[in-house]
């Protein structure tokens, strides 16, 4: 038996979203008439109360592509040091949006209001950038899945309508916040500009990433997509996937939070192990005794046939999924011992 929590972009469908996909009815998105990719897009976009929707292959194109509309070059974005949108999109803010950066040290990547009005560029010194977009993370991927308090979110929100500045959302994992906090997809709709949401993680979608904007960032958001070559035909059967996933796939991420908290528990008293991040969503990151090599120890791991990931300087990260059931929590638990 194979244990992959290297990610949980790793899920494959399930048999009722392969039938979903093959009975899909589809047409050419580039010209706009894919019936199955538009109803994906309202239903997100309803979900959210949000004008439109973009359905396209990956989170990193939706963040890129909020990016390249709300920003100018010679702009800056206000991130986390630690954000997806800087470490992990091939420096797609300067080569795509050409913009730079104001890196902010967050809580596990968690950026408050204070912080981020005390980096707004002043708006006339010509010596420097000028801030065009601030952007949060939801679940914080290096910050072991942690997610905001909402509250939080709302006092950035403020800051950023003061200064007449959108605020973007990269929520990847952000129904995983959501099933923990019971907030509103609505509440989000009502707090960003834009939100990226990614439905191949743990919606267990193969592929997409949506989105969610007003009619005029989404009209850009198009036009950037065809020229970054994000164009699709027939992608209906894709989006049905989508669909599905929206519909069946939301509440049971309970349960990947679950075993992710059994995975932590499991390493509690290993004297390999230095620190467990706190686990709040489907994200277990280890860090291990100062001299011991992340590198080597995935390698043990992958030799009792348990797939992870290094996350740094002894760092190891593992991703609860909705292909990993408890028949795999409990072979893991006694794989670990024989490490």
């Amino acid at each position: 038996m194979k244990i992959d929590l290297r990610s949980d972009t790793v899920t494959k469908p399930t048999k009722e979203m392969q039938q979903a996909m093959w009975a899909a009815e589809v047409g050419d998105d580039v010209l706009g008439d894919d019936p199955t990719v538009n109803a994906l897009q309202e239903k997100a976009a309803k979900l959210f109360g949000m004008e439109e929707a973009l359905f396209c292959p990956s989170g990193t194109m939706t963040n890129q592509l909020a990016i390249r509309v709300h920003t100018q070059p010679g702009s800056d974005v206000i991130c986390d040091k630690y954000s997806h949108i800087y470490l992990y999109e091939g420096g797609g803010i300067m080569l795509n949006a050409l913009s730079s950066v104001k890196l902010l040290d967050g809580d596990r990547g968690r950026l408050t209001a204070e912080q981020v009005a005390g980096a707004i560029s002043p708006l006339h010194d010509i010596h420097s950038t000028v801030t065009r977009l601030v952007s949060l993370e939801n679940t914080m991927n290096k910050g072991g899945g942690c997610y905001y308090d909402f509250n939080e979110i709302n006092a950035i929100k403020k800051v950023c309508n003061d200064k007449n500045i959108p605020l973007h959302l990269d929520g990847a994992r952000l129904f995983n916040a959501l099933v923990e906090t019971g907030e509103s997809p609505l509440e989000y709709g009502k707090a960003f500009d834009s939100i990226s949401i990614c439905l191949s993680k743990g919606l267990g979608c193969p592929v997409g990433s949506l989105l969610l904007g007003t009619h005029n960032v989404i009209t850009k958001a198009r036009r950037f997509r065809k020229v970054m070559g994000g164009g699709w035909r027939q992608a209906g059967f894709l989006a049905a996937a989508g669909i599905y996933a929206l519909d069946h796939h939301v509440e049971r991420l309970k349960e990947d939070h679950a075993r992710a908290r059994a995975i932590g528990n499991m390493f509690e008293h290993l004297p390999e192990i230095e620190e467990i991040f706190p686990v709040d969503t489907n994200i277990v990151i280890i860090r291990l005794a100062e001299g011991l090599s992340e590198v080597d120890y995935v390698n043990k791991l992958a030799q009792q046939g348990i797939l992870a990931v290094t996350f740094g300087k002894n760092l190891v990260r593992f991703v609860t999924h909705l292909d990993f059931t408890d028949d795999h929590l409990h072979e893991m638990s006694r794989r670990i011992r024989q490490i």
